[in-house]
């Protein structure tokens, strides 16, 4: 990967990481202070969603800039990306 191209892609992959831990940090906040229970719901479903959606973003983002790269091989569609954040 480009050296540009692949800061923007890491800088993206923290921001997302960031947010997702933000998002579910407000989800236990709500939780221990007595809030909805259904709220705190439907934040803990979001933040496994907006996960599965963040990694399918980066997966798509790393194969455009291998691709960017003359990366052809390394850049097949379908192909498993493993560099994706999972925690």
């Amino acid at each position: 990967m480009s050296s540009d191209l692949k800061q923007q892609v890491q800088i993206l992959t923290e921001q997302m990481q960031s947010f997702h831990h933000a998002l579910e940090a407000k989800a236990r906040e709500i939780e221990m202070s007595g809030g909805d229970q259904e709220v705190v719901g439907k934040l803990i479903n979001g933040t496994d969603a907006m996960k599965d959606s963040a990694n399918i973003y980066l997966s798509w983002a790393r194969h455009y800039v291998n691709l960017s790269d003359g990366g052809a091989s390394e850049a097949e569609e379908g192909e498993e990306d493993s560099q994706d954040f999972q925690f």
